[in-house]
């Protein structure tokens, strides 16, 4: 038998070689790709937490004040530091009745405070206001001041709010 010629076997070692090379870079291709997928795709399968906060004890609010209070947000991000604090308008509206306002404009995000001479929610952004209750009076926002659960712990006499997003349009 007569050995076969280097030009006889060159065009199979090749096209092995083509084909291997052509596996493992669609491999890598797919190893790399499927994690940015699930990163990308991720908020829209995530729930998430919502945690009730406490914000002070019952005696600290008084009975038809409003009043700012701050919080932690319910998923801040280990390295979030400063900015994993939110804030709600709370108002004590009898013995263990509260009602808690998110301070961002429906319209934009834009921070809002409240006036209480004229009992008025004021978005210094874009003119947006609403009535006490949360109801649009006058601007552009969309929809009324959403609004947090509230409740007091029975047993730590704490006011708590229940964190969520930042609930904006």
């Amino acid at each position: 038998m007569e050995p076969a010629a280097p030009s006889d076997l060159t065009p199979s070692r090749r096209r092995f070689l083509s084909r291997l090379s052509l596996a493992l870079s669609g491999l890598i291709a797919a190893v790399t790709t499927v994690p940015v997928i699930g990163f990308l795709l991720s908020p829209l399968t995530r729930k998430v937490p919502r945690v009730w906060r406490p914000v002070g004890p019952v005696s600290r609010f008084t009975i038809g004040e409003t009043v700012n209070v701050v919080f932690e947000d319910a998923s801040p991000l280990p390295w979030a530091g400063v900015t994993a604090r939110t804030a709600a308008w709370l108002r004590r509206d009898g013995e263990r009745q509260f009602t808690a306002f998110t301070v961002h404009c429906t319209h934009l995000g834009c921070p809002v405070r409240w006036v209480a001479d004229a009992q008025l929610f004021l978005c210094p952004c874009h003119g947006g206001v609403y009535y006490s209750d949360g109801t649009v009076s006058a601007g552009p926002p969309p929809r009324t001041l959403p609004q947090y659960p509230v409740r007091v712990n029975p047993t730590t006499g704490q006011v708590e709010i229940q964190t969520s997003p930042i609930p904006i349009a």
